[in-house]
């Protein structure tokens, strides 16, 4: 319970929004109605409640654009006197939101279902449509964006795709998510092995908000070391990937930022969205920003490395993040000339503390490399390619697998070290291949973590293969194995 208690606090603080100094007005606290509940812990009546800031000199006959917030997984809404001055002094409007089971607001997490936290957001949005001293393009339809991280990032996707869903348009006009998802289930599960560390700090933190489905699928998981059929069915619908899968696309400029070494949402989580969930204009209005943190658990089993920081957002222009967002918000929403560059492209901060912007993060370079036997007891670190080299983007690997194990998974990453010997993970991540039967040359295509590196002249750039990680702790194989990897390829994105 120590470790699950310290792991919450790490995801508290993790997500814990910014609350700068005086607000210009004192802020209105609401409670509006919305869905009722269904789950048998908690049916009836649901209330969100909010708080609306509104900006010194604002009013009906000077009408301004409105950025929603929300908070991180476990969170509340913002509400002291004081709090989003940057976003008031730049003109903007700030409404934050208490997201269902969570702070004063009803009901149980459902955590970014449209039928739930969807209709929550489009009832919040009518309020704001409400308030008289809100700009709009129509009676109904706000000058509308919205901010926040993690679970304050879904909320943005659920809130924009559950009203094209419903009406063929959404009335956000700019998003900026951040840390975020494209598919919970490849988040929390990836090839459904667990990412057991996070999953059960997440657990911990919104231990009061959550469905009966999900304690029951979160005992099952942990007893048969599976991911539950009704934990799949339950995120299915969560997320950017289902309103994709569905055809569904946004038409709006988004700005994503996202970690590199980020352990639960990584970089692949980002670029999907980049790549999946925007119409190709609006990706031209788009920006993609990788840095090194956000749920950014260090690994020690396999070892990795990251030097913290957010290089690329200066980059572009900004003295940090907040400053970039500010201009983004101002040029979408304010109208403001459009200074910003490097649109539909990927800036991505190196493990090493760079900053390397590229058009494609598809892998492009093919290196073979001997036939590998990793087991239960056995890891492989086997050379790639000698540095310089720099690497910005998805590889994979393809082999032909034999497995003698029945449930047999090992953990695969790119590294960079001198030698096999002191190889590290780039930006802490791996990413589970699971067998579940014996397999005779099986021909797969194993995905590797997004990676941004330099490997600089005199270092390499290394495959690591584990039979065990910490962010998948006790979710590694069920029984002893081995697995045998032949004609085997690592594809990796090469910066040319």
């Amino acid at each position: 319970m120590r470790i699950l208690t310290a792991l919450a606090a790490v995801v508290a603080a993790s997500l814990a929004a910014v609350v700068p100094a005086q607000a210009a007005e004192p802020p209105q606290n609401v409670c509006i109605a919305s869905v009722p509940e269904t789950d048998p812990s908690a049916p009836g009546p649901v209330n969100i409640c909010l708080t609306v800031f509104k900006p010194a000199g604002a009013s009906k006959d000077r009408r301004v654009p409105v950025l929603l917030h929300s908070h991180g997984w476990g969170g509340s809404r913002t509400s002291a006197p004081g709090s989003f001055q940057r976003y008031l002094d730049a003109g903007f409007g700030v409404v934050s939101i208490d997201q269902r089971g969570f702070g004063e607001s009803g009901g149980k997490a459902h955590v970014e279902d449209p039928a739930f936290e969807g209709e929550d957001v489009i009832r919040v949005v009518d309020h704001v449509a409400s308030l008289d001293w809100v700009r709009k393009t129509s009676a109904d339809d706000p000058v509308l964006g919205a901010i926040g991280g993690s679970y304050g990032g879904g909320y943005q996707f659920v809130g924009a795709f559950t009203e094209i869903m419903k009406t063929g348009r959404t009335r956000f006009d700019a998003l900026a998510p951040q840390i975020t998802w494209h598919s919970l289930n490849d988040s929390l599960a990836p090839r459904e092995v667990v990412r057991t560390t996070w999953v059960s700090a997440l657990y911990a933190a919104g231990l009061d908000a959550h469905t009966t489905t999900v304690h029951a699928g979160y005992a099952e998981g942990l007893v048969t070391g599976d991911w539950p059929a009704a934990m799949d069915e339950f995120f299915r619908d969560n997320g950017p990937a289902f309103h994709v899968a569905a055809g569904r696309r946004l038409d709006i400029p988004v700005l994503m930022r996202q970690g590199l070494s980020d352990n639960l949402f990584p970089l692949d989580q980002a670029i999907d969205n980049f790549d999946r969930a925007l119409t190709p204009r609006a990706r031209a209005k788009s920006l993609l920003v990788g840095y090194n943190g956000g749920h950014a658990l260090p690994n020690a089993v396999p070892p990795g490395y990251a030097v913290a920081g957010d290089t690329c957002s200066h980059r572009l222009g900004g003295a940090d993040y907040d400053t970039l967002e500010l201009r983004f918000f101002a040029e979408n929403l304010q109208g403001a000339p459009r200074t910003l560059t490097g649109h539909g492209r990927y800036h991505l901060m190196t493990a090493e503390g760079g900053c390397v912007s590229v058009d494609s993060v598809a892998a492009n370079t093919s290196y073979p490399l001997p036939d590998l036997v990793t087991s239960t007891v056995t890891p492989q670190v086997v050379k790639i390619a000698d540095g310089p080299l720099t690497v910005a983007g998805s590889p994979s690997l393809d082999a032909s697998i034999t497995t003698l194990g029945l449930d047999s998974r090992a953990f695969f990453a790119l590294s960079v070290g001198t030698s096999p010997l002191d190889a590290k993970v780039i930006q802490n991540n791996v990413l589970p291949h699971r067998e579940k039967g014996l397999a005779f040359g099986a021909r797969r295509n194993i995905e590797l973590p997004a990676v941004a590196a330099t490997v600089p002249a005199g270092q390499s750039l290394f495959l690591t293969v584990s039979p065990v990680s910490d962010m998948f702790l006790l979710h590694g194989s069920r029984t002893p194995y081995a697995m045998v990897l032949k004609d085997v390829a690592v594809r990796v994105p090469v910066v040319r």
